[in-house]
């Protein structure tokens, strides 16, 4: 399992940090982990799920 930053995540979606940090918030996107500063890591398998799903519903 890769796990995936907030900010590589924001990168790989296009999408700003803070829409990332809602997405987990909101239980849209779920964490597998946290880092030693308390962010979340996400699955790079998780993300890449999410981004079809979005990109088939119109759009992240």
């Amino acid at each position: 399992m890769a796990l995936m930053t907030v900010s590589e995540v924001a990168e790989f979606l296009a999408v700003q940090e803070v829409r990332v940090e809602r997405l987990e918030r909101e239980s849209l996107l779920l964490s597998k982990d946290k880092d030693d500063a308390g962010n979340p890591l996400f699955d790079r398998t998780d993300v890449e799920k999410y981004k079809e799903l979005a990109e088939r519903l119109g759009g992240i």
